[in-house]
């Protein structure tokens, strides 16, 4: 979707803004950037419509959700064809408790970020979920000691 035109120094001020605060008011970000309401605007439906924006979330205090224990979970997998990948990966992505996936280069295969109540719940969805998926060799647990940058 995202075409050729350039990112200049102003999409790269209003991106730093948004990143900091998706929140902000047009005429904020206009402000803190050194431009008008209007051209602010249309830069930032450019930067939207080129999939440079992909998207405005809220962070959730994980506590409150009931997931405040988190582990990074190192998961290799036994065969690497096409179809067991593709089957692995469907069936990860599909846990609710899997909050971030990453395909890695090397090993691990995939680091899978999981939040859950506490160690409990966790040792149920690693026994009964995840050392169940396709092709699963090998399960490695980081519990998080605190979050420092995210």
């Amino acid at each position: 979707m995202r075409n050729d035109h350039s990112i200049d120094d102003l999409d790269r001020a209003i991106i730093a803004e948004l990143e900091d605060d998706a929140r902000l008011s047009n005429a904020e970000l206009a402000r803190r950037v050194g431009l008008t309401p209007a051209p602010c605007l249309r830069r930032v439906q450019r930067l939207e419509r080129e999939g440079v924006i992909k998207g405005y979330h809220a962070r959730i205090d994980p506590k409150s959700g009931g997931r405040g224990f988190e582990v990074i979970v190192a998961i290799d997998i036994a065969v690497n064809d096409g179809k067991t990948i593709e089957d692995f990966e469907t069936a990860a992505v599909a846990i609710p408790e899997v909050t971030e996936m990453r395909r890695m280069l090397g090993q691990p295969d995939y680091y899978l970020r999981v939040q859950v109540a506490d160690p409990e719940a966790y040792e149920t969805l690693i026994l009964k979920t995840i050392s169940r998926l396709p092709a699963v060799s090998r399960v490695l647990s980081h519990q998080t000691m605190r979050l420092v940058k995210g």
